[in-house]
């Protein structure tokens, strides 16, 4: 498609944020590339992934490039996370399934980007389904901490097979798209 074939050009900057080891990276290269790396490699500060998405909405074709910021969840780049939210368009906070303090400090990662950013479109991923038995698993915390805090989702997700990988992050890129179609 040319450049100018689109109705419409949107850019936007999406921070990845929660605790160290959620799988932040591991979800935004299995969206980005399609592939997982079973090691772990800790950020260091921030990186950002770029990805373009083609869409169609009421006949009109849309691109939006998206730039996902990953966010160290180590305390000792607290200092520089002002820095790198800045100019953010929408949140994922990310939690692990198998541990419950990463979900517990969810709060405190929406506190702290919507401090520098103002109250942003968020959705929340709790990754790693492929460590637990989902059939047994309560996930009702997470959806009721989603409503009270206004996320605009709630997703289970796994960076290592690709579950429902696609569908959280397309979900989180629609609300920015159709949000940016009615401001005009």
């Amino acid at each position: 498609m040319a450049e100018n074939e689109f109705s419409s050009d949107f850019i936007f900057k999406i921070c990845v944020i929660g605790d160290p080891a959620t799988g932040k990276t591991s979800l935004i290269k299995r969206f980005t590339q399609g592939s997982f790396n079973r090691d772990y490699i800790k950020t260091l500060g921030a990186q950002f992934s770029k990805f373009e998405k083609i869409m169609e909405f009421d006949g009109k074709h849309i691109r939006a490039r998206l730039f996902f910021w990953d966010i160290a969840g180590q305390s000792e780049f607290k200092f520089m996370r002002p820095t790198f939210y800045n100019g953010a368009k929408a949140t994922i906070v990310v939690y692990d399934l198998t541990r419950k303090e990463t979900f517990d400090n969810i709060r405190s990662w929406i506190k702290d980007i919507f401090q520098y950013c103002g109250n942003l479109p968020t959705v929340c991923f709790g990754n790693k389904t492929d460590l637990i038995n989902e059939a047994e698993h309560d996930n009702s915390e997470a959806k009721n901490l989603a409503k009270e805090l206004d996320f605009m989702g709630y997703h289970m997700t796994s960076a290592k097979t690709g579950k429902h990988v696609q569908d959280a992050f397309n979900a989180i890129i629609d609300i920015l798209v159709k949000k940016a179609l009615a401001e005009g």
